[in-house]
This record gives C-alpha cells, sequence and structure tokens, in this order.
C-alpha cells in the first residue's frame, strides 16, 4: 500500500513539472481552415505553408498533422475531387470548422470577415507579390 501512495506521489509531482499537453488538434484544424478560407476568398492574399507546419509543431501537433489537415480540407471542398478522405474525426472537424466560417463570414460581412483574418492569421497569411 506504501508502494502505491509513493508512486502516485511521485507521478503527480511529475506530472506538475511536464510540458504542457498539445492543444487540441480541431483548433489547429480550424486555424488550418480560415487561412486558407483567407487565402480564398480574401483578395491579394497566399497562405505560407511551411509557417503552417511550424505553429502545428508549437502547438505539438504530430509530425504530418498539416498535411492531413489540408488533404482533408482539399477533400471536403471539392466534392472528393483534390486532397484524401481522411479519419472521420478529422473530417468532422473540418465540416465543424467550416460551418463556424460559413456563420462568421455571413455575420461579418465578407469584407469585414476578411479583415479580422488578416490581423488574427498575420503569421500564416502574406500579401501575394
Amino acid at each position: 500500500m506504501r508502494l502505491k501512495s509513493t508512486i502516485a506521489a511521485v507521478l503527480t509531482a511529475a506530472a506538475a513539472v511536464a510540458p504542457a499537453s498539445a492543444e487540441p488538434r480541431h483548433v489547429y484544424t480550424s486555424m488550418v481552415l480560415e487561412a486558407f478560407a483567407t487565402k480564398v476568398e480574401c483578395p491579394g492574399i497566399d497562405v505560407v505553408y511551411q509557417d503552417l507546419v511550424k505553429k502545428a509543431q508549437d502547438m505539438q501537433m504530430p509530425d504530418g498533422t498539416t498535411e492531413k489537415v489540408r488533404q482533408a480540407i482539399a477533400y471536403m471542398h471539392t466534392g472528393g475531387k483534390m486532397g484524401q478522405k481522411q479519419d472521420d474525426d478529422l473530417m468532422a472537424e473540418v465540416a465543424v470548422a467550416t460551418q463556424a466560417i460559413d456563420m462568421d463570414q455571413r455575420r461579418l460581412g465578407m469584407s469585414n470577415w476578411c479583415e479580422e483574418h488578416k490581423k488574427t492569421l498575420a503569421g500564416f497569411i502574406r500579401p501575394k507579390n
């Protein structure tokens, strides 16, 4: 019994000093979709793919997350003509993020939405040259 409580105390202490866990993938999925939507919907904007990869690393996402998210977005937004279908959870995340973006665009109007996202996504989008 004493060993179990000692192990529990050690694990609790280790958890307290461990680095913060990764943010949920759906947060990253939404951000990537917003970046690509800004590229498509807002004139003169381009997405910097490598910056999205760096953000995924900063958020402690598994390697390959950016490409999986990109493939899922392409698949869903082209009706399967581009990209590749991903696991059901990721496809659901893209669907929910799509609905949220659509609602925001309707609520704010496209020009206001573009201006807002140019600011919030400044690290991932850039003016086209």
